[in-house]
């Protein structure tokens, strides 16, 4: 069946092919050509070198004391540990609030409430068993 629209394509099979061992037919292609708007020495993206002089780790390039850098990476870290559990505090809605609930529970906590579960479904057990007079 064919599309009512369009023409009828060739068999494939019918144009002769070459053997397992043949090389494949030469490309026109034989150089690429390198894209408008591209210069092939220009630095890469957003304009960074590589090298340059050296750097400490952690330092930006100034001269203050490793203490007061230390200080201020500190403050920086407890700014944003804040930012992230103000973040967190917020609820959205009643799911929201039952798990941050979850979250505040210790691990005895949550033990318990798993222990006072299981002790309710034994006891709906026994008295769904003893309605039944087993």
């Amino acid at each position: 069946m064919g599309n009512l629209c369009g023409k009828q394509s060739d068999d494939p099979f019918s144009q002769p092919g070459r053997t397992v061992g043949a090389a494949p037919p030469p490309s026109n292609n034989r150089t690429s050509t390198i894209p408008t708007g591209a210069k092939p020495n220009a630095p890469a993206a957003g304009g960074r070198k590589v090298g340059g002089p050296p750097r400490t780790l952690g330092g930006a390039g100034e001269s203050t004391s490793s203490d007061a850098q230390k200080e201020d990476a500190r403050k920086k870290a407890a700014a944003a540990a804040e930012a992230r559990a103000k973040e967190a505090s917020k609820t959205t809605g009643k799911l929201g609030g039952k798990l941050a609930e979850q979250k505040r529970q210790s691990r005895v906590g949550t033990l318990d409430a798993l222990s006072k579960d299981e002790r309710r479904t034994r006891e709906v057990d026994a008295a769904q068993e003893s309605r039944n007079y087993n």
